[in-house]
């Protein structure tokens, strides 16, 4: 992941401490005393994710001579939203359903490792190709929080989530399998105000699959894009997810 979207984390870093800050300026009134001893309560979410994908390229060599890496330079956000139930399993322990939708896009690169001798700049000789995303996620994560101090309570999450991903295929130089798994781990903050729970958190997500699809009969007649599939052994899904829960 690119210095870039490392800002965005610090960006949110800042913003949580900012908002402990404000938060034990106004610790004399415990708001929501009884909010975490309800078995099961519920909630939702919006946010933003930043996808990437970890590309294993295999050096392959076409028939032409030419060898082609991918790579994804840069990253732009994405929107998600999610609902939530929470279920209390002990004083410190709570585990947590969120299903919800996550859109992103991810531009793949395509570079030539082996352009003309004539070429100037090496860059030059590249393509391009837009991988929208529109997952259906499904989130089970165990919550982990720490006691609770005035109307702040940080807390640690890991977990596994499921998704679908459904946009349409196309015939494009990659295709990616709709269906992945990933493990994640976050990190967030209970801020207790007057009518409800704001937890700011951030996630890191990890796929387990290969997302590569391999079977590509569309491209047999098309050799000048099949070997840009034929370029790439491994595709993983990674993932920066930082939302805002209303409980």
């Amino acid at each position: 992941m690119s210095i870039h979207n490392y800002r965005h984390i610090a960006f949110f870093a800042l913003l949580l401490m900012s908002l402990m800050a404000v938060a034990q300026d106004n610790d004399k009134i415990l708001n929501r005393q009884y909010a975490d001893m309800k078995r099961i309560h519920y909630g939702f979410s919006v946010g933003c994710n930043f996808q990437d994908l970890l590309i294993t390229n295999n050096g392959y060599v076409s028939e032409d001579g030419q060898s082609w890496f991918a790579d994804i330079p840069n990253h732009s956000p994405g929107f998600c939203v999610n609902v939530l139930a929470d279920l209390r399993l002990g004083e410190h322990f709570n585990l947590r359903l969120s299903p919800g939708m996550y859109f992103g896009n991810k531009v793949v690169k395509y570079y030539n490792a082996t352009p003309p001798e004539d070429a100037l700049e090496p860059n030059i000789f590249k393509q391009s190709q837009n991988v929208k995303a529109t997952y259906i996620v499904v989130p089970l994560d165990l919550k982990i929080s720490t006691k609770r101090y005035h109307n702040i309570r940080p807390y640690f999450t890991t977990g596994v989530t499921g998704l679908y991903d459904l946009s349409k295929e196309r015939s494009e130089q990659l295709r990616l399998k709709d269906f992945d798994v990933m493990l994640t781990v976050g990190m967030g903050c209970d801020f207790y105000l007057p009518f409800f729970k704001l937890c700011p958190e951030v996630k890191f997500c990890f796929g387990l699959r290969n997302l590569l699809e391999t079977n590509r009969p569309d491209l047999q007649d098309n050799p000048a894009m099949e070997v840009f599939t034929k370029s790439v052994s491994k595709i993983k899904n990674n993932m920066v997810v930082v939302t805002f829960y209303f409980e």
